[in-house]
This record gives C-alpha cells, structure tokens and sequence, in this order.
C-alpha cells in the first residue's frame, strides 16, 4: 500500500457532482408548485365570429346613447359635453326613460349605448367611463329586482329571476373602432 503524503491529505475538496441535480429539483419543484396569476382584463362577451356582411338597420338616434372620448380624455355624450361624475345618472334615465321623453330611449329593451374612443385617450379614463356605464346598468337592474322580488340584484339571485331582470333591461354596449389620435 502507497503511503499518503501530507500534501493529499490536505486538499479539502466538495463533490458539487449532486449540486446540479439538487438545483434541478428545486428548480422543477418551484415550477411547478407556483401558480402564475392571468389578467382577467374586462370581462365582454363577443358575439359568435360570422363571414357573413352584418345586416345594418337604422336605428332611431332616440334609442343611441353615444359617449365619445378624445384624445383629451373629454367627455362628449349626445353632442354635448359631460363630466364623468354624471355619466352614469344620465345613462340611466336614458335607459329608462321615467319621464317619457320623446329624446330618450322609447323602452330599456331598445336602448343602446355606443361608446367610441381615440386612440389617444388614457386607458385610466377608457375603464371609468366603461365602469360608470355598467355602474348604470347595475344600478338599474338592482332597482329592477328590489321592485318585482324584494331583494338586491347580486350573485346569489335565482338564475331565472336575473334572466328576467337581463331580458326587461338587456346590457346593450356598443363599442366602436378607436379612431386615430386626433381625429373624430
């Protein structure tokens, strides 16, 4: 047998042979146990993808409720300039009409609202008007429910009763193609 000198005894050296198969394994165990959170965004259903020319009709100007943002994030609804706080009252007498006006919406079921921006115009801003205008809807449709069965409109509604509630007051929202920074 070959005699050790002190020079071998003294290298202390690490196996880091299983160091890579350790980091492995974590790496694999991290990856697998994370959960990676989606953006939701806004929640729209889209009608169904048709090849088909879209069958344009003439629709009362009474029954369009148009709210236009510029670039400026401004506030035009109807031709007439708004501040955002209002947005949503106006949106529903528009809708339901309580007073019978000959320039608003003849009944909720035809009422549209269209909303059309620039391409300049602040998402922040995009999402308040879009919210006030849902705001609108839901308001409507929580009166709706406290009239006909005597409790709020939320997530524990009978699906049937929010059927009938969404089929006296539909959520109808138009959004139109922004246009380019600037223009009208």
């Amino acid at each position: 047998m070959a005699k050790k000198s002190a020079k071998d005894r003294m290298t202390n050296e690490i196996n880091a042979g299983s160091m890579a198969d350790i980091a492995f394994l974590l790496l694999i165990f991290f990856l697998v146990t994370t959960t990676i959170v989606e953006d939701k965004g806004i929640r729209v259903k889209l009608p169904p993808w048709s090849e088909e020319e879209p069958d344009i009709t003439k629709l009362k100007t009474r029954n369009v409720y148009s709210v236009l943002v510029n670039a400026q994030n401004q506030l035009l609804v109807r031709g007439e300039p708004v501040d955002i706080r209002n947005l949503k009252d106006d949106a529903k007498e528009f809708i339901n009409n309580p007073n019978n006006r000959e320039d608003l919406a003849e009944k909720p079921t035809k009422a549209i609202i269209s909303l059309k921006n620039d391409r300049g115009t602040n998402y922040k801003t995009y999402l308040e008007v879009y919210n006030e205008l849902k705001a609108a809807y839901n308001e409507l449709w929580d009166e709706l429910s406290m009239k006909k069965y005597n409790v709020h409109y939320s997530e524990d509604l009978p699906n049937a009763y929010r059927k009938a509630i969404k089929a006296e007051i539909p959520f109808v929202l138009s959004e139109a193609e922004p246009t380019n920074f600037g223009e009208e």
